[in-house]
């Protein structure tokens, strides 16, 4: 399925993969913080059911793609893994997960490395699991992010991916395209002073396939046993699938 290419800044000469790691770079400091303001703290929830669906799977390798300040790497310590890696684009948000991780006494398990989603560093069938947390949208190739993900899988390993979504129901939408249009981009010029972040974060999400569009995505690339499980009236989706055996 094709969507919209949405980049965060009105520049021509940088593709969106070199726009997102700036970005984030600018923004990164103030992060958490918005996340926090604007999803009302529900994101923290979000990412702990994503990480008890991977409990029962017992994974002992695990690749957090878009890490960014490495909440959800941390949070999958529950799942007793040997070994945790996050990987992100860009630098000023893995210097602040680094951090995170090394205050919490986490280094013996959780590395936080620079890399590329759609270039993974990895050798094939490594990892028994793979999570992304709101990182997806950003890829600039989508199916090559994913057909990365499926390599470096184990055959039966498992893909759990929280993504934004657009809710469907009266009035929920009508508040939600509100909010995001409106409310996001002001929480980004106040407190970040990147006004066109936030405006890009809500304009990605708008146009992001969501539900069983992206299921679709996910099959075409190859995993299997694909299923969506709406969050919160549905303003995000956690996606569940397979690599098959």
């Amino acid at each position: 399925m094709a969507y919209k290419q949405v980049i965060p800044y009105k520049d021509k000469k940088n593709k969106k993969k070199i726009q997102v790691r700036m970005m984030f770079n600018r923004i990164s400091s103030n992060y958490d913080l918005l996340n926090r303001l604007i999803s009302g703290g529900i994101d923290v929830l979000w990412r702990k059911k994503v990480v008890s669906l991977l409990i029962p799977e017992k994974p002992k390798k695990v690749l957090d793609i878009a890490t960014g300040t490495g909440d959800l790497a941390i949070e999958l310590m529950k799942t007793n893994a040997n070994e945790i890696i996050g990987v992100d684009i860009s630098e000023g948000m893995l210097e602040i997960g680094v951090k995170k991780v090394k205050n919490r006494k986490f280094t013996h398990k959780i590395k936080m490395e620079i890399g590329d989603s759609e270039k993974l560093s990895y050798p094939d069938n490594y990892f028994d699991a793979a999570t992304v947390a709101f990182g997806v949208r950003n890829f600039e190739n989508l199916d090559k992010g994913l057909s990365e993900i499926l390599r470096v899988l184990r055959s039966g390993g498992n893909l759990v991916i929280l993504e934004t979504a657009v809710p469907q129901k009266f009035p929920i939408r009508q508040f939600y395209n509100f909010y995001s249009s409106k409310i996001m981009p002001l929480f980004g010029l106040l407190f970040s002073k990147d006004k066109s972040a936030y405006r890009y974060l809500s304009d990605s999400a708008a146009v992001f396939p969501f539900g069983p569009a992206f299921n679709n995505i996910l099959i075409k690339n190859g995993f299997i046993k694909v299923k969506n499980l709406p969050q919160t009236f549905g303003v995000a989706s956690i996606y569940c699938a397979k690599k098959p055996e």
